[in-house]
């Protein structure tokens, strides 16, 4: 045996995948319980369809499915296979699901997964059932297809059993054990288990299971329909299960997947139909599997309607078996994953389909056995990502029924969150309004994205209008804010920044340890700094103010960033962190007059000399205390203003009264996101994640390289030397191809990268767009395209930063 002793917690496709995967990295003193039989344990992947759509506009969760296809195309039972792969076919009916088709295309592109747009006519061709006079257009992925669940589970039980690995089946967990804020162990009604690791891969049940280590899950299991035809007459002697793809009719929220001479039928256009973990009866109790529930014939009628419409040959047949099937839904459609924050030793691979279980599978177990994944990004899967009132079940409840009914539809990248809404506001909230605030949400907050009391600047400015998709939730006055920006000074809301406060007489020498930077400099100072993963990867950019000797405040990028600081205080107590966002707030005072506005109004020096770039210092605003950073991730002159929530709002009156004699204005996101691409600065989660250095990244700089040590920094020394990728600034000379994010780049026909964060540049005259790319393409000067939905947009590398490269604005 090897390894440390580890219980995994369901022995379904999920846990089935982290046995295998663990064992073969060489942990095999592993035990997997279930509370029902092997290997159709009665959860959600004893009834699942197995369809397997890989698109997805989430490269990881992309990855993920993929990594699935290949691992089950590989695996059999007995010489029976455990993946048809038969394709995948997703037709439009509408014009605008033809768009949506091509966006989706793009996506497949950029994450290096053969697709193609065909015809009406392939489409009938290849899944002949189809009535050709109701599609437009299809999108075909041939690597799709059906996993067959059950005996994937049996194939990957039987090569982890051969490792060692010990699966218990009709074990029902009644505790997790724990001493001293780690496990110890897994209680089941045939007595104790010991562990030094407990994994719960419990599916639906998986909230119950977390909650005995008191944590709690933003999951809910939710009823869909899925319904199974008796024989269709124009599938007669079909001999084979599966001979078609895999069919997805999105328009109308329904799939479809071939069973011989019969076919499955699933919905999603129905009302959502939530049960608590508590609510679904034990495997003992259950009639049949306790995931499937009653089936609900009046919410399927439609679907039944729809369907013998867009397959004419099933008005022959009839609904001969049907289930309202439990499958686990999230906040925000991606899986848990990761560690406990409280309790040491308990992980949760919660939250996954059939899709991406293999993925996960993997991804997991590479976390476990070396302390970071190294095939896959999990920044979004995190199981620590969420805020506190993201953990609400209020607001689980709502957000999970929503992305139930979301499941197909086409979704905006800026689409407003449902409710409930507004939940954070900052202490300008009323002034925002007042002003005409269109407010989009960041992690819970009202952020404004422009005003519409700006309309009045749009008056004699040229301002790009761009394409009708573009152009959802925009409005030219963004364009008129990033101008004004730089012609005189705007106020930004930046409350939505986290913001972590560090302290104690070990406070500089713990972030000189998880810092690429210098960090613990002079009272005052402000670096902006990278934490690393222990591969090198970047977790995040932060900056870092060192506001006394044993206190810092941290501007970081969420609530990971908190978990890791937490994860890694030392022992001794000399460190505290604290997240101190919610009772402060912040006003970004940016513009070539934003010195004219700040001067009269406190005694304190603010001048060039008085407060040197990427320096802070204390001060009053008027009458309000605030910590003023001379940061501007905009480009321009100014400062980031700290105070307390309950002075918030004088301190915008306070500049308001200031600027507004200047031509001052409030400005939001939009124009925020335009300028800062102007000046190259780069956004953590979409410009970089987890899978990228800050070599490849263009951060380098950020990095101290004769720092006697910080984590990361042996693996980054490895990877400096093998730079193949770069983060490469692109400029568009058509001012209405605003391209949005990841979509493919391509070098001729051949498909050589993805664009992450793209605006239009006000003051430079162009549409920006970076993406990345191998290394030898990134040079400025190279011709490349972009594919926006069904076209090719010519692009340009460019030198950056595009705006102010000698940094002049900032620093003057």
């Amino acid at each position: 045996m090897a390894g440390p002793r580890v219980v995994i917690i369901g022995a379904g496709v999920v846990g089935a995948a982290l046995a295998d995967e663990i064992s073969a990295r060489g942990w095999t003193e592993v035990t997997v319980v279930d509370q029902g039989p092997l290997p159709a344990t009665g959860g959600s992947s004893s009834h699942a369809p197995g369809l397997v759509f890989q698109a997805n506009s989430s490269k990881t969760m992309t990855e993920l499915a993929r990594y699935t296809v290949e691992k089950f195309c590989s695996l059999d039972v007995d010489g029976q296979p455990c993946f048809l792969q038969v394709g995948g076919l997703e037709v439009a009916t509408t014009p605008e699901r033809v768009t949506e088709l091509h966006r989706r295309q793009g996506w497949l592109t950029s994450w290096g997964v053969q697709s193609r747009i065909v015809t009406a006519d392939e489409c009938v061709d290849m899944h002949p059932l189809v009535d050709r006079d109701r599609i437009l257009a299809g999108l075909h992925i041939p690597t799709d297809g059906l996993a067959k669940a059950v005996l994937a589970v049996e194939a990957q039980i039987r090569r982890a059993t051969e490792r060692g690995v010990t699966f218990l089946a009709r074990h029902e967990v009644l505790d997790v054990l724990q001493a001293d804020g780690e496990v110890t162990g897994v209680r089941t009604d045939h007595g104790d288990l010991r562990a030094d690791i407990v994994v719960c891969c419990a599916g639906i049940w998986g909230p119950r299971i977390a909650r005995m280590v008191g944590m709690n899950l933003p999951l809910t299991p939710l009823g869909h329909q899925l319904a199974w035809t008796g024989p269709v007459p124009a599938l007669a002697g079909q001999t084979e299960e599966a001979v078609r793809p895999i069919l997805r009719h999105q328009d109308a929220d329904l799939y479809y997947r071939d069973r011989h001479d019969t076919l499955g039928i699933g919905y999603y256009g129905h009302r959502p139909m939530p049960i608590t973990a508590d609510e679904i009866l034990s495997v003992d109790e259950a009639d049949g599997m306790p995931s499937v529930l009653k089936f609900t014939e009046d919410d399927f009628a439609d679907a039944w309607t729809e369907t013998q419409s867009l397959l004419p040959a099933t008005r022959e047949a009839k609904i001969e078996e049907a289930i309202n099937g439990l499958f686990s839904f999230t906040t925000d459609g991606l899986p848990l994953l990761g560690e406990s924050p409280d309790v040491k030793g308990f992980w949760v691979a919660e939250a996954v389909w059939v899709t991406h279980s293999a993925g996960v599978g993997r991804a997991v177990a590479e976390w476990l056995v070396d302390g970071h994944c190294s095939s896959f990004d999990l920044h979004e899967c995190d199981v620590n990502r969420f805020e506190p009132h993201q953990l609400a079940p209020e607001y689980v409840l709502a957000r999970d029924c929503q992305n139930f009914v979301e499941v197909y539809d086409i979704l905006h990248p800026l689409q407003p969150s449902g409710d409930p809404r507004p939940l954070r506001t900052s202490p300008f909230y009323a002034r925002q309004q007042e002003l005409g605030a269109f407010f989009l949400e960041a992690n819970g907050w009202e952020r404004p994205h422009w005003y519409e009391a700006n309309a009045g600047l749009v008056e004699g400015r040229s301002i790009v209008t761009p394409d009708d998709w573009a152009a959802r939730y925009w409005s030219p006055i963004v364009g008129a804010e990033a101008q004004a920006t730089r012609e005189t000074v705007a106020m930004y809301d930046m409350t939505a920044l986290k913001r972590l406060e560090v302290s104690g007489r070990g406070a500089a020498d713990f972030l000189e340890r998880l810092c690429t930077g210098k960090v613990a400099k002079s009272v005052g100072s402000v670096t902006y700094t990278l934490l690393l993963d222990h591969d090198g990867g970047i977790r995040s950019d932060i900056t870092v103010a060192r506001l006394a000797p044993d206190l810092f405040q941290v501007g970081a990028n969420g609530n990971l960033d908190l978990d890791w600081f937490t994860r890694h205080l030392p022992a001794d107590g000399t460190v505290q962190v604290r997240d101190i966002t919610p009772g402060t707030c912040c006003i970004g005072l940016w513009g070539p007059l934003a010195r004219d506005v700040l001067q009269p109004l406190t005694d304190e020096d603010f001048s060039a000399a008085g407060l040197k770039y990427f320096r802070a210092k204390r001060a009053y605003i008027g009458s309000v205390p605030v910590t003023a950073m001379r940061l501007s991730y905009v480009g321009e002159l100014g400062w980031e203003l700290y105070t307390t929530a309950d002075q918030g709002l004088k301190l915008w009156d306070t500049l308001w009264r200031a600027a507004r004699p200047l031509g001052g204005i409030a400005a939001g996101r939009g124009a925020f996101n335009s300028l800062r691409l102007e000046k190259g600065y780069r956004s953590f989660g979409t410009d970089m994640t987890y899978e990228h250095d800050p070599y490849e990244a263009g951060v380098g700089f950020a990095v101290k390289a004769d720092k006697e040590d910080f984590v990361g920094k042996a693996a980054l020394e490895r990877r400096k030397a093998d730079v193949r990728r770069k983060l490469t600034c692109l400029t568009i000379e058509d001012p209405r191809a605003v391209v949005m994010g990841k979509e493919p780049v391509y070098d001729g026909q051949r498909a050589v990268g993805y664009v992450t964060s793209a605006a239009f540049g006000h003051t430079i005259g162009k549409g920006i767009a970076y993406a990345w790319l191998p290394a030898e393409l990134a040079v400025a000067g190279r011709a490349l395209h972009i594919g926006y939905f069904d076209r090719r947009v010519e692009a340009m590398v460019a030198e950056e930063p595009l705006f102010d490269p000698a940094m002049s604005r900032l620093r003057g």
